[in-house]
């Protein structure tokens, strides 16, 4: 197994402009995943592996989670700490990274328009939400989630790692706007989620099967454009101080709603 013990190898540079560039994400058509738990979700998932990244301390430390990984992977590559440290997006690295094809997980026109219950995104900037949105999108079987094109990048590291694997299980489309994606798709009934004392209830409403909620940027909420091509104005009654919750905490009771 190659060993690269330099930070100026290509390879390495290349994994830096993966783990910070979404732009060379796109041109290479690759994203990491770091971690033993995620890259053998890759694996579970299908998901094709181009090169696994290992340190010696980890090869001996999970040499039997690694067995089937290393087999599953197109090559293995050994990392000196130094360079694996270099490399790491984490404050304590396992020793273990992959290079992943970006995935072949886009929603098709037709399954949409066979209906379902998606969940889309209007500009959600922090990797972080990102990745418990998709975990719980996973875990509750919502159909699809939709992205504008100014979310975050969905192979960002973060994101990845904060799926806890569901980023290589849901299908997702990436869109221009909501607003061009619920002008394409008028069969589906659409839900603005807002603050706004106003808007109807979540706890009252009743999704049908063919339904989309739509969940704002951290910080300024829906776009207005987006709110206009929505169907309805939902809200999430709250009773304490709080004037609205985090983006993922609010995607979270949406989604629990939508399905249950």
């Amino acid at each position: 197994m190659q060993m690269i013990t330099s930070k100026d190898n290509q390879r390495v540079k290349n994994l830096i402009k993966l783990q910070s560039s979404a732009r060379f994400r796109r041109q290479s058509g690759l994203f990491l995943a770091e971690g033993l738990r995620v890259c053998r979700d890759a694996m579970l998932s299908r998901a094709e592996i181009k090169t696994l990244y290992l340190t010696e301390a980890a090869l001996e430390k999970y040499s039997d989670k690694l067995a089937g990984l290393i087999d599953y992977a197109g090559e293995a590559v050994l990392l000196s700490d130094a360079v694996f440290s270099h490399v790491s997006d984490t404050q304590n690295p396992q020793g273990v990274l992959c290079t992943i094809k970006t995935l072949d997980k886009t929603l098709q026109s037709a399954t949409i328009k066979n209906g379902g219950k998606f969940l889309a995104l209007d500009n959600v900037q922090d990797p972080n939400n990102l990745g418990t949105v998709l975990r719980s999108a996973e875990a509750f079987g919502v159909s699809g989630v939709i992205l504008s094109n100014d979310c975050c990048d969905i192979y960002n590291p973060k994101v990845v790692r904060g799926s806890m694997g569901a980023v290589f299980r849901v299908p997702f489309l990436v869109c221009g706007t909501v607003a061009e994606f619920l002008g394409e798709y008028p069969e589906l009934v659409s839900y603005a989620a807002v603050v706004d004392s106003n808007a109807e209830r979540i706890t009252d409403i009743s999704f049908g099967d063919s339904c989309v909620a739509v969940i704002g940027n951290e910080g300024n909420g829906l776009k207005q454009e987006t709110v206009s091509a929505c169907q309805h104005k939902i809200t999430i009654p709250m009773n304490g101080n709080a004037e609205s919750l985090n983006a993922s905490a609010a995607a979270t009771v949406i989604i629990w709603e939508m399905l249950r």
